[in-house]
């Protein structure tokens, strides 16, 4: 397409330019930024102008982004892989009307479920419970337990533990502090047959009943497979299923976010939903240049695809959103880490960047000199509240949001090595010493960032912020040409791994490997207890 080569050819023109000479266009500010009701996304400090902007929406509006959300929200199989609709938003419509999947509108199923979820999350917060475990992987793990983190002042509920890795150690030091009498398990498995999570469910139930619990009661599944959780012995109220249009990486608003909703309440859990239901309906009716999920994808296009920045680093200055940037890697990189095209041919362009980050002020103490100084130029992406939930504590709010703004500011502004020296003369130094000492200190600066600010991290805004997440990868999918909604990815090594469980217990000659797996196949096997 021809609009690529343009938008390289003004990369290359521009790759040296300075970002802050971009402001000496006083209404930049504004300009360069998308606000709602409730947040503000600046990517102002991104070295991308007028002409750069008009093109990347040009880019958007060839690929048919609007024609191709309008798709998904009324139900067409835009998984065409799978040949499934899309339907995650459909979980939090609750005042949208009928939603249609081949002819049949989902919505009473969707709200039946979710009054089944209430009904059945009062029960547990108003009896004996004191503690959920939350059995699951993926999707059915990363987002409810990144919301329910991300919510802990709106905790009034019973403790909610996450168990995900099918390493022993995990299952073992989660259950170790907990009553079997008084602890709901959670299996969360949409087939009820993921071999991390039944192997950690089975091991949760053998441990209920030899510790006095009862899991005839005291457990739950969410999962469509009615037959496998009856076998488990699960009872039917009990079970919660999820169609095939919710895949699991965008499954935390339905029966998946159970324990958030035991830990937050049913009217957390709705406000949650209508954050995201706010998103959704800014998405749908904003125009493009005012559309917080289209400018965030185009920020995203033009960082990866343009300017060849690998990776992406997502800093939220907030402690409570510490699991953010894990689940954003899974559903961005799970999403858009494709090399083939919708039709199956070869991508033209490089797929999703490697997602990664940690919760600031942390990683300023760890990652961030690589940010600053390091030769590969990295696009962060903070986000941080005007409020606390601590108002006690204010002052060490004021100083995590002068760490935020100062870290952006620091990243586009840089240090001169004429600044760098005038520092170095100022304490002393003289001749060659004063130059190679002030070159360890200058910053390059001109490193790209984007700013999302909100007014206080509670349900409403959490569901907002995961939602616009979730339609920047929808358009950078659509402008990339690919499937976001499968993950094939995923499949092969699981195959594996089941076809190497009778190796590793000693069923199975090693021989069979290739050389380096049976190599240290054999050395797992001769070195165990």
């Amino acid at each position: 397409m021809e609009i690529w080569k343009t938008l390289e050819s003004r990369h290359a023109a521009i790759a040296d330019r300075p970002i802050l000479a971009l402001f000496e266009d006083d209404g930049r500010a504004d300009d360069f930024a998308v606000q709602t009701q409730h947040m503000r996304l600046d990517y102002a400090k991104t070295n991308m102008d007028r002409d750069t902007r008009a093109d990347l929406l040009a880019l958007a509006e060839a690929a048919d982004v609007a024609e191709k959300r309008d798709a998904m929200f009324a139900g067409a199989q835009i998984n065409e892989t799978e040949g499934r609709a899309v339907l995650h938003t459909a979980l939090r419509n609750l005042d949208g009307g009928p939603v249609l999947v081949d002819g049949q509108d989902v919505m009473p199923g969707v709200l039946d479920t979710l009054a089944r979820m209430r009904r059945f999350a009062d029960e547990v917060r108003a009896g004996q419970i004191t503690d959920v475990v939350n059995i699951g992987i993926g999707g059915s793990d990363l987002g409810p337990a990144m919301a329910v983190a991300a919510l802990a002042p709106y905790h009034d509920g019973p403790r909610c533990h996450f168990v995900s890795n099918v390493d022993g150690a995990h299952i073992a030091d989660t259950l170790r502090e907990l009553d079997a009498k008084t602890t709901l398990v959670i299996v969360a498995s949409k087939t009820f047959t993921t071999i991390e999570t039944m192997t950690n469910a089975r091991t949760a139930k053998a441990w209920m009943m030899d510790h006095g619990g009862n899991p005839a009661v005291q457990f739950a599944a969410l999962s469509t497979s009615d037959d496998k959780t009856a076998a488990f012995g699960i009872a039917s109220e009990q079970v919660f299923g999820f169609e095939d249009w919710v895949g699991g990486r965008y499954s935390v608003w339905g029966p998946i976010g159970l324990s958030l909703m035991i830990a937050i309440g049913p009217k957390g859990f709705d406000a949650f939903l209508r954050g995201a239901q706010a998103m959704d309906q800014h998405f749908r009716v904003a125009t493009p240049l005012q559309n917080m999920p289209v400018m965030l994808a185009l920020v995203g296009i033009w960082h990866n695809q343009i300017c060849g920045y690998a990776t992406r680093a997502v800093l939220p200055y907030d402690e409570r959103l510490s699991l953010l940037p894990s689940y954003l890697q899974q559903l961005e990189m799970e999403s858009n880490g494709k090399s083939v095209a919708m039709d199956g041919t070869a991508l033209a362009q490089h797929s999703g960047p490697v997602v990664w980050g940690a919760a600031g002020t942390n990683g300023q103490h760890a990652f961030y000199q690589l940010i600053h100084q390091g030769t590969r130029v990295i696009p962060c992406e903070f986000m941080v509240a005007a409020n606390g939930h601590e108002p006690e504590l204010a002052h060490h709010h004021h100083l995590l949001m002068a760490n935020c703004l100062a870290q952006s500011e620091a990243l586009m502004r840089g240090r001169s090595l004429a600044e760098a020296t005038g520092m170095m003369a100022d304490k002393g130094l003289e001749g060659q010493e004063k130059d190679r000492q002030a070159r360890h200190r200058v910053f390059t600066g001109n490193r790209p960032s984007t700013t999302l600010v909100y007014e206080r991290l509670d349900p409403f805004t959490l569901g907002q912020i995961i939602a616009l997440y979730e339609h920047r990868v929808f358009v950078e999918g659509v402008i990339l040409g690919l499937n976001s909604y499968d993950q094939w990815g995923v499949e092969l090594g699981k195959e594996l791994a089941t076809s190497l469980q009778p190796v590793i217990e000693g069923r199975e000659n090693p021989d069979s490997r290739d050389p380096s797996t049976a190599a240290l196949a054999k050395y797992l096997i001769t070195h165990r207890d």
